[in-house]
């Protein structure tokens, strides 16, 4: 497993324009629909979102779900509201909506998942049907709304490549 990436260093606050891509980002858009929200280049797009990224203090082959976990624990972006009831989920799917909100590499995934690497796309095809996700990102998402994620920068463990 590749170790989780630990930083003493602040976050760097956003400005006012990455924040607001940013915002888009923790809204469930991909970076192609919010070319087309803002009018922005999709070069300038990719630029912003890696200037976000490095904000953040996340590696490069970081996944969005993970971008997005730590917009919301940092609190660069405004938490979601809840516009439902979040669903029992049992420990195991709590352990795994953890670790996709923490790791982008499948394997680290698993292994904070405590899965089988053969296991994970069943257990993660639940979790998504049971909490009305339609991918990793929404689910991040959704999960900050339900407060089912930790919000404390202290808490996070870093995002794994």
């Amino acid at each position: 497993m590749t170790p989780p990436v630990t930083t003493s260093a602040p976050i760097t606050p956003l400005t006012p324009t990455l924040q607001r891509v940013a915002q888009h980002l923790a809204g469930g858009l991909a970076p192609k629909d919010i070319v087309t929200q803002t009018g922005l280049s999709a070069g300038t797009v990719r630029q912003y979102i890696r200037d976000i990224r490095e904000s953040l203090h996340c590696p490069p082959r970081c996944e969005r779900p993970v971008i997005v976990h730590r917009l919301f624990a940092d609190k660069q972006v405004t938490l979601p509201m809840a516009d439902r009831s979040a669903p029992q989920l049992s420990p195991d799917q709590l352990l795994l909506l953890r670790a996709i909100a923490e790791h982008s590499d499948p394997r680290d995934i698993a292994v904070a998942a405590k899965l089988a690497p053969a296991d994970q796309r069943a257990a993660l095809d639940q979790l998504l049907a049971d909490t009305g996700a339609r991918d990793t990102t929404h689910l991040v998402i959704l999960a900050h709304g339900w407060k089912l994620l930790p919000t404390d920068p202290a808490a996070r463990s870093g995002a794994s490549q």
